[in-house]
């Protein structure tokens, strides 16, 4: 039993989502099955265990999926990182560039302190811009990126290559 292979079987591919030509490997077949959903949990949890994780910052939306059952099984805290104007108190910015436009990823100021070890999550990594963004915010608060973990990551778009941070974690690679 191969659990890449196993969870592999469970994400469906959905073609020409969201525009023609593109495969979209959707996991919400994956995640309501209770063994895949915790195997899929364990497996990024088990590559982060031994390093002392403070936080566990999700992106939004995904990353919530993911992140919080990951915080909770690595016994850390829970930060959201969210799109602009979701949080209520004062907050820490960073634009990104997309395919047409940009876009711009927001954290709480006091969401993490000086020094706490975070673990970034979110389901994919695909051209890095989104990841990227969220690495330059949670630096912002003077923390120690721990690493960062995704369920899925499209190698050919190359994202890995934006980040700067050495522990990358992708379950799946596509």
């Amino acid at each position: 039993m191969n659990v890449i292979t196993d969870v592999k079987a469970q994400i469906r591919d959905v073609a020409d989502f969201p525009q023609e030509g593109i495969i979209f490997r959707d996991i919400t077949t994956a995640l309501k099955e209770p063994e895949t959903l915790r195997t899929m949990i364990d497996y990024l949890c088990d590559r982060f265990k031994d390093e002392k994780i403070d936080y566990v910052a999700g992106i939004e939306s995904r990353g919530f999926i993911f992140g919080m059952p990951m915080a909770y099984k690595l016994n850390a805290g829970f930060v959201p990182i969210r799109k602009p104007n979701k949080l209520p108190a004062a907050t820490y910015s960073q634009s990104y560039e997309l395919e047409y436009g940009t876009d711009t990823l927001e954290i709480h100021a006091d969401a993490l302190g000086p020094g706490a070890r975070v673990l970034i999550v979110d389901d994919l990594l695909a051209t890095g811009g989104t990841a990227e963004a969220a690495c330059k915010l949670v630096k912002k608060t003077g923390v120690q990126l721990v690493g960062i973990a995704f369920l899925i990551e499209l190698t050919a778009l190359e994202g890995r290559k934006k980040l700067s941070c050495e522990n990358i974690v992708s379950m799946l690679e596509y």
